[in-house]
């Protein structure tokens, strides 16, 4: 097997990576999608010098994949389809993901990358995802919230550290790993970095954003729910 892991710089990605490395078959490259404009990893809005320190702790590859705020489905589509098919070019045969229980978004995944031929894994599907936060936090990952969603949760989450206090503060109905989209996180480090990443907080700031009009959201296709104001912590390397 020739993998290369989905990188979104936070807990699921890099517990998903973490099971590989510890059986000897961690991906020597990570793929990340980033705004252009901002310079920052999409959905997480991490620094992407951040980022980059990730990958160079972890002592892997890195390949970024430029975004424009406007990109729809169809176009983000075609731009990760090019891509994967220059990968699988260069002998990677399986794309490694850190989705926990969205089916629509697995099917979704699996079409994509099966119509280039590429095969899927999923090492943390199918976990409860409150053992799995604690399975993250005992391992050693250390992580910081880095985007709340405003509607459910207050701004006084986004900065704090995903641990056990973290877990209990959460609101009912807030799912623990933020596999809806609750909160996204950076994970600043883990067993297999080579020294913890230092970061700064320079404060939380809120953004809106306007409603794309893409109809075929892979996960839900009714727009009235869809989220769109966020609380973000905006962290610095030191």
């Amino acid at each position: 097997m020739k993998a290369f892991l989905n990188w979104s710089s936070g807990k699921d990605a890099a517990f998903s990576f973490y099971k590989l490395w510890l059986s000897g078959k961690a991906p020597n490259l990570w793929l990340t999608t980033v705004n252009r404009q901002y310079g920052r990893v999409s959905m997480h809005g991490v620094d992407v010098r951040l980022l980059r320190r990730q990958a160079f702790e972890a002592g892997v590859q890195l390949r970024e994949i430029p975004l424009s705020t406007t990109t729809d489905l169809e176009t983000y589509d075609r731009i990760m389809r090019e891509e994967v098919t220059r990968l699988k070019n260069q002998g990677y045969d399986t794309a490694v993901f850190g989705d926990i229980f969205l089916e629509d978004l697995k099917q979704y995944r699996i079409r994509q990358m099966n119509r280039v031929g590429m095969k899927c894994l999923f090492p943390v599907w199918g976990y409860d995802t409150r053992e799995l936060a604690r399975e993250i936090i005992r391992s050693g990952i250390r992580a910081v919230v880095v985007t709340v969603n405003a509607r459910l949760m207050d701004r006084s989450f986004a900065g704090r550290e995903f641990d056990e206090s973290f877990l209990a503060d959460l609101p009912e109905g807030v799912d623990p790993c933020g596999e809806n989209g609750e909160f996204h996180t950076f994970v600043y480090d883990a067993p297999f970095f080579k020294k913890p990443i230092a970061i700064r907080n320079e404060g939380v700031v809120f953004r809106e954003y306007k409603s794309c009009d893409d109809e075929d959201d892979p996960v839900d296709k009714d727009k009235s729910k869809w989220d769109t104001a966020f609380w973000f912590a905006d962290l610095r390397p030191e």
